[in-house]
């Protein structure tokens, strides 16, 4: 039994690999007899679908028990074992690796290609902060030119930790390499960024780092190395909870078209930032940039802003938050009005979610509405004169009378500062996206309306069937629970012949609907994403399918052209399943280092190295990468599907809305959060044609 300062060993604990809550879960039944999963979830506080992921995870790690009794009680084993296996391993794991050292490298110099020869572009998964921060050790000692880094401030502290600083310092004074980094501060973390920054020498140093303008998110957090390879979190910031050694996940890649993208987007990021050391000095003394006026009186920041609106001219451009955008709504008569009587251009950011959805079809009746990632201002410009900045609600729950928050605002007509803030907002605008009436909801009429053969798109009467068809869809007649404990207590169902036997994938499901812009050279597209664990009939498996928005017979829909796996055992049921469409015709098998699904709390990365052929021809997807981050409460429901070949395919799942960063090597794409969903946990079951 532990006692009662039990600080020391959640240190231990922590270091084992444990996250913040496994290890509060594990303290807490050392204390306590053998404990009802429920009972555990009650007494912790801990909802209850993520207290049995949370037990699931310690009993793989060896540190739980369960009773063979229904239902299951779970207890601890003794810490001291705990500690000794922990031990052990370490040191049989360093023991080997020192008396094998020299043969290895024997054998490794026999096998190794040529250092000349191209390596191959792949994907590496890096789990662990202590492998993610060696990793950027080697990033730092390879440089030869730049490196350019996004992180957190405790990111950053992170790496002072691990002597990355003083690294970059020593490398960068033998072979001068510009080092960049971009991070995001506050008045409770400038300090620490502070005493990060007295570390850089004033001289033979090329060293500069910079803060987002107009309250920008920085988003994804990485490391690119002379554009040539990069490290990048798929560990999503919008999850705010702790991160044990055990959270952190990376993927490095030397993909050179997806290094370009992510090098491309630095570039956009850096270009719309601010020095920091001025950033600093803001916090610090609590005052705005020299042409920025702080405004305390409520009523007289609200009385200048509406001012400033009558005499608007040129245009008026609005950013703000998912919540703002439903509050503009409410106070939107000097809009309507200035639309209306001087018909002034009115641009309108904002992130687009389900729930305010609606709010945009109706402002975009007199303003143009786009879709934005969330930052922690609302910035309006009003012509070339007034620029003024609010800080957003905290949560949704925060209440306001007024919208924008007039306390506190920030104005300014400096010339200088407006135009750069005009610049910003213009390059945002243009990457923003338009409001759809196609939502991800309505593409299941899509592809449920029966198609005859598609209209010039081959002479083959193989592809002359329909497409899917849904039969039920039903939500909330299963628990979150109940889709979890099927996941946890699966057993493999293998099926023997791909076209005749029942077969079960157990693992998380993305879909996305993408508007790319046209530089893109793409139609419009439908992305499917999945990742399945070992408990599926044909084993682990990552995978995802392509449908393009094209014409066919009865007007236009999603079809399906394309299926990339990592599994080649899979190849004759996808033709079985997706049989009578151009999918079935174009199904590819790559090695696992080409294509990554990887699956990280609410988070669920895709990204592949090559190009996807499509159908038609004239079409194909680079190499890119897709980013889902669910958002709002989990949805638990059930659907029965019929497919063009006749199967039938039933899936179990709980579901979140997310928002979709698309890396296209052209730009980044931000979808709104009402065209992409994420099946947390997901369970198919498919059915041949006699057999439902």
């Amino acid at each position: 039994m532990l006692g009662l300062s039990d600080a020391p060993v959640r240190k231990i604990l922590k270091k084992v690999g444990l996250t913040e809550k496994e290890t509060d879960v594990y303290v807490f039944l050392a204390k306590h007899d053998a404990l009802k999963g429920a009972e555990i979830a009650k007494l912790t506080s801990i909802d209850k679908a993520e207290t049995y992921r949370i037990l699931r995870s310690l009993q793989n790690k060896g540190l739980l028990e369960a009773t063979l009794e229904a239902p299951t009680r779970f207890l601890t084993f003794p810490f001291d074992k705990v500690l000794d296996s922990f031990i052990r391993s370490r040191r049989d794991e360093a023991s080997f690796i020192e008396s094998a050292k020299n043969d290895l490298l024997s054998d490794w110099a026999k096998i190794s290609k040529s250092p000349f020869e191209v390596s191959a572009e792949k994907f590496t998964v890096i789990e662990g902060e202590s492998k993610v921060y060696a990793r950027i050790f080697q990033l730092i000692k390879e440089a030869k030119n730049q490196l350019s880094v996004v992180l957190t401030v405790s990111d950053l502290l992170k790496a002072e930790r691990f002597g990355l600083f003083d690294a970059s310092l020593k490398y960068s004074t033998e072979s001068i390499v510009r080092f960049r980094f971009l991070t995001e501060i506050s008045e409770k973390n400038a300090e620490t960024m502070k005493m990060l920054l007295r570390k850089v020498p004033e001289q033979g140093f090329d060293f500069a780092g910079r803060i987002p303008d107009l309250g920008l998110h920085l988003s994804p957090r990485m490391v690119v190395r002379d554009c040539e390879e990069i490290l990048f979190f798929i560990t999503s910031k919008r999850e705010k909870v702790s991160r044990a050694e055990k959270d952190e996940v990376c993927l490095w890649t030397n993909c050179k078209t997806l290094v370009q993208s992510f090098a491309h987007v630095f570039e956009e990021m850096w270009n719309s930032s601010t020095d920091i050391d001025k950033k600093i000095v803001e916090i610090e003394t609590g005052k705005p940039p020299s042409q920025m006026h702080l405004v305390f009186d409520a009523a007289k920041a609200k009385e200048k802003y509406y001012e400033a609106l009558k005499l608007a001219e040129e245009e008026v451009i609005i950013m703000t938050s998912s919540k703002g955008l439903m509050e503009l709504l409410k106070d939107n008569e000097y809009l309507r009005r200035l639309k209306k009587t001087k018909r002034v251009p009115i641009k309108i950011m904002a992130p687009i979610i389900c729930e305010n959805y609606e709010f945009s079809k109706q402002l975009s009746e007199y303003c143009e509405v786009r879709h934005v990632p969330e930052s922690y201002l609302t910035t309006i410009l009003i012509d070339r004169r007034s620029l003024f900045q609010f800080k957003n609600p905290e949560s949704s729950k925060a209440k306001s009378k007024i919208l924008p928050p007039f306390e506190n605002s920030f104005y300014s007509d400096y010339s200088g500062h407006v135009e750069k803030a005009k610049t910003i907002l213009n390059s945002m605008w243009k990457n923003s996206q338009e409001l759809s009436a196609i939502k991800l909801e309505s593409t299941e009429t899509s592809l449920a309306s029966e198609i005859n053969p598609l209209h010039d798109l081959c002479d083959t009467s193989s592809f002359a069937q329909a497409l899917t068809r849904m039969e039920e869809h039903e939500m909330g007649t299963i628990t979150e629970k109940d889709v979890i404990d099927k996941i946890i207590n699966a057993e493999r169902v293998i099926a023997k012949d791909p076209l005749k036997d029942v077969n079960v994938q157990y693992g998380s499901y993305a879909r996305a609907v993408i508007h790319p812009p046209s530089h893109f050279n793409l139609p419009d597209m439908m992305i499917h994403v999945w990742h399945c664990n070992k408990q599926s009939s044909w084993g682990a498996e990552d995978w995802l399918d392509v449908f393009l928005w094209l014409e066919t017979s009865k007007g236009y829909a999603y079809v399906p052209v394309a299926h990339i796996t990592d599994n080649p055992r899979v190849v004759e049921f996808r033709k079985g399943v997706w049989a009578g469409t151009p999918a079935a015709q174009n199904i590819n098998v790559v090695r696992k280092s080409m294509l990554q699904v990887r699956v990280q709390g609410n988070t669920l990365f895709a990204g592949w190295t090559m190009p996807i052929p499509l159908y038609p021809i004239q079409y194909s997807l680079p190499p890119a990468c897709i980013l889902f981050e669910g958002y709002g409460k989990v949805k638990t429901g059930k659907t029965t599907t019929s497919l063009p070949s006749g199967k039938t395919q039933v899936s179990e799942f709980n579901s979140l809305e997310a928002f979709v960063t698309f890396l296209h090597p052209s730009s980044k794409y931000s979808g709104p959060g009402t065209d992409g969903v994420f099946n947390r946990e997901h369970i198919m079951t498919a059915f041949p044609p006699s057999s439902k």
